[in-house]
């Protein structure tokens, strides 16, 4: 298993795939950390407004216990520790969606690049291939995240700063939603292995996980939406969305409620992971009984 993992990642170094995918991960981060940062600041702004203007005696006199716990209950509310995990993590829109593709291609490569039939011959198992793919496409999709949270921690954590507001770090939402973006880089990784095996051509399979990612979370409001208002009307249709991949992953990392009626996050965590062992599974039973030529 060692070298079969030193084999992935060797072909990952010599080839244009590490550079792309790093310089996507950067540019991702950056773009979305930048989109995050003027949202927080429109939604601040206001109260920090309002501060200054009862500072410059504007205001009237409104009691200074009163104006300290209306900061400290916007900061806890969701226009501070959530805009604080927002910020922090920054790149989980774009980077588990290049992850995922970075997992198909680890796969379908073999067979666009018609190296298949060699790569099996040379270990017949196939199921230790794929394993070995697997912990090479982790690796990655760990390191991406680490790179991917340094920058939006720093960045974020200088902003919120800047504009009077704690970091929000240490705060148990705030941690738990860099943690479980962690977990959401891992497991789009295990989906995009277990995709790949299923579609097995790579332009097939980048094209439709791409489109499944981007479009899942509007197609999946606007379908249990109306299924909602004209079909059963319970509360529960629109908490169902979670079933979605992409509504998992938003529900997942959230630190405060990603949608009315949504569960919490460990919801959104499980029901990723199911999807992502059930893609791993059905990929690696294909992958078995078709034959490689």
């Amino acid at each position: 298993m060692k070298r079969l993992v030193h084999a992935e990642l060797f072909k990952l170094r010599t080839t244009n795939a590490w550079w792309l995918f790093a310089l996507a991960i950067l540019a991702s981060t950056v773009t979305m950390l930048v989109v995050n940062g003027i949202n927080a600041y429109s939604l601040l702004q206001p109260f920090n407004s309002f501060v200054n203007l009862h500072s410059h005696g504007h205001a009237g006199s409104i009691p200074a216990d009163f104006l300290a716990h209306l900061r400290q209950e916007w900061t806890a509310g969701h226009d501070g520790i959530g805009q604080a995990a927002m910020l922090y993590t920054s790149g989980q829109l774009i980077g588990v969606l290049l992850v995922c593709l970075l997992g198909i291609v680890m796969v379908t490569s073999e067979f666009y690049q018609q190296t298949a039939t060699f790569t099996f011959l040379q270990t017949p198992r196939r199921s230790a291939v794929i394993r070995g793919k697997l912990v090479a496409a982790l690796l990655v999709a760990g390191l991406a995240w680490l790179v991917s949270t340094v920058i939006s921690v720093a960045a974020g954590a200088a902003f919120l700063h800047s504009q009077g507001y704690s970091t929000g770090l240490g705060h148990w939402a705030v941690d738990r939603a860099i943690l479980l973006n962690l977990a959401a880089y891992l497991l789009w990784t295990l989906f995009g292995i277990g995709f790949g095996c299923l579609v097995r051509h790579q332009l097939a399979a980048t094209v439709s996980a791409t489109v499944l990612y981007l479009i899942g979370a509007t197609a999946a409001a606007t379908v249990f939406e109306l299924l909602n208002t004209y079909v059963l009307n319970q509360n529960w249709v629109l908490a169902a969305q979670v079933v979605v991949p992409p509504v998992a992953s938003t529900v997942m990392v959230s630190a405060t409620q990603a949608f009315e009626q949504s569960p919490p996050a460990w919801v959104g965590a499980v029901v990723l992971l199911v999807w992502s062992l059930v893609a791993i599974r059905l990929g690696d039973r294909r992958l078995q009984r078709h034959d490689i030529t």
